[in-house]
């Protein structure tokens, strides 16, 4: 029997994980995409806690819409990647990549997921999840 002391990890790393949070919703959007190719709407499930009428508490599953991040407009197609509500600044002025046709969001989509796993949008997640002073 081999005895360790070892502390345990309970918290990640915070840039790790926004940068797992981000890929998520990455992939999230391809699959809003997909549906939107075959012409159908992207909706998930979620689980929430409702009161019944005689005051208990009971877990049902919802439908929630995912917006895209993508729209058409300018005789093209927008990317703007988003973390939450707030769109990221992907270089110092620009927060949306343009392509022309609408097969070619997923190629953006892919661009934008390696720039966030090799850690080139590590600043631009940290400035819009920081709080704003109210």
């Amino acid at each position: 029997m081999n005895l360790k002391t070892v502390q345990r990890m309970v918290q990640k790393d915070p840039v790790i994980a926004r940068r797992e949070k981000l890929i998520a919703a990455i992939g999230e959007q391809k699959l809003v995409l997909d549906a939107m190719m075959r012409g159908d709407a992207y909706i998930t499930r979620v689980q929430r806690w409702k009161d019944d009428g005689n005051g208990n508490k009971a877990l049902v599953e919802l439908p929630k819409k995912v917006r895209p991040w993508f729209f058409q407009q300018d005789n093209g197609w927008y990317v703007q990647c988003r973390y939450g509500a707030r769109p990221l600044m992907l270089d110092a002025k620009s927060n949306a990549v343009f392509v022309t046709k609408r097969e070619e969001v997923a190629t953006a989509l892919n661009a934008i997921e390696a720039a966030v796993k090799a850690g080139e949008l590590d600043e631009a997640i940290a400035a819009v999840s920081k709080r704003q002073k109210a």
